[in-house]
């Protein structure tokens, strides 16, 4: 797993100017986004504080450290005297990657699942590959190196996982020598 991203709800409204002023890490230019952009170091995350309250944390690499992550941040809301909540809590979105250590004929694999695959070389090197059952994105590469987004939970990454395997053995590229 390579990022969590989660959103969780403080419950109150924010002075954003008033928080970038005071809380380290954490800047504020609300003419290019309309939110403060905070990281700490442990777990290594950044996370989008919105004055609605709503907050976005993205970087952690598990849905504990994810969770960590979101309640340090309300806990420094907390600490600059706003009357922050922690409420429905939520993963978003599960990023994983992989090598299956062999490359792939990524035009065979395209045209034999066409209904699922996206493959524009001129545009982007991987195959993107949208599954229905889990709904998961997975951009495969020649190389073998495979990334699944899109995941709410990690056992959809795995299930994708041993689903699309079959039929990457499948389009295996045997070297000519």
């Amino acid at each position: 797993l390579k990022n969590i991203v989660s959103t969780v709800n403080l419950d109150c409204k924010l002075d954003l100017k008033a928080i970038a002023l005071q809380a380290r890490n954490a800047e504020y230019n609300p003419k290019r986004f309309a939110a403060v952009i905070m990281r700490i170091r442990e777990p290594k995350t950044t996370a989008l504080i919105f004055a609605s309250g709503k907050m976005v944390c993205t970087g952690a690499k598990s849905e504990q450290q994810s969770k960590l992550a979101a309640r340090k941040y309300a806990r420094i809301i907390q600490k600059l005297g706003f009357p922050a909540k922690f409420k429905d809590f939520k993963i978003q979105n599960i990023v994983g990657s992989c090598d299956v250590k062999f490359p792939i004929r990524l035009e065979g694999l395209a045209y034999s699942h066409g209904a699922f695959s996206s493959y524009e070389p001129e545009l982007f090197p991987g195959l993107i590959y949208r599954m229905k059952q889990p709904k998961i994105v997975l951009l495969i590469f020649v190389s073998g190196k495979i990334v699944l987004t899109g995941a709410k939970v990690r056992e959809e990454t795995y299930t994708a996982f041993e689903n699309i395997y079959p039929v990457l053995t499948e389009f295996r590229k045997v070297q000519q020598w």
